[in-house]
């Protein structure tokens, strides 16, 4: 028997539809492929998702050394009535470290500067500054994001270290129960 020689159009019916579906499907799984590759680059990089390819997180004690941290934040306000404000700050200054609070009360919101019914600074002893530290210990500190939460009173917490690069500031503690903790020891702060 010898072998006939077949062009394209020659092809049955069926079989140039199941070539042509075999491409369509092809064409599919690469496109899903590169977009699912695509996706994936650009959480990693940190371009969509906040994500990042080394690094989502960092620990203060660990990856940011106390000696780098040159203020922390801790804000509370609400707009509830009567509205409610509360600052807690810790900076350092010419060497020195300051504890500052600030509370604010009115009848009206938001509340301002000219709001301010207590607030003082004190410098802080070695004890009080090593309670510090071991407050935020183990905390993570996350990039700065836009907050869509509109109307949620906080606390807000942000830490700004040496290395922050004006982006990495936003604390959580280690465990959620040392918030209170730590508003307690501000609170002692205060009475001294």
């Amino acid at each position: 028997m010898r072998a006939t020689k077949r062009s394209a159009g020659d092809e049955p019916r069926g079989w140039r539809k199941i070539n042509r579906m075999r491409g369509l499907l092809a064409l599919a799984v690469y496109g899903a492929a590169a977009v699912i590759v695509v996706f994936l680059l650009l959480y990693w990089t940190g371009v969509i998702g906040g994500g990042s390819l080394f690094v989502r997180s960092k620990t203060v004690g660990k990856d940011i050394e106390l000696s780098k941290v040159q203020q922390f934040y801790f804000t509370y306000s609400t707009s509830t009535n009567p509205p409610h404000y509360q600052r807690y700050r810790f900076y350092v200054e010419d060497g020195k470290y300051w504890f500052y609070h600030e509370q604010r009360e009115g009848d009206h919101w938001p509340l301002t500067e000219d709001d301010v019914t207590v607030s003082g600074t004190r410098e802080l002893s070695l004890m009080e500054r090593e309670a510090f530290w071991d407050l935020l210990k183990g905390g993570k500190v996350v990039k700065r994001e836009l907050d869509i939460t509109t109307g949620r009173a906080g606390p807000w917490l942000y830490l700004y270290w040496d290395g922050d690069r004006g982006e990495w500031q936003q604390f959580s503690f280690a465990d959620p129960g040392l918030v209170l903790e730590f508003e307690d020891f501000c609170e002692g702060l205060k009475e001294e």
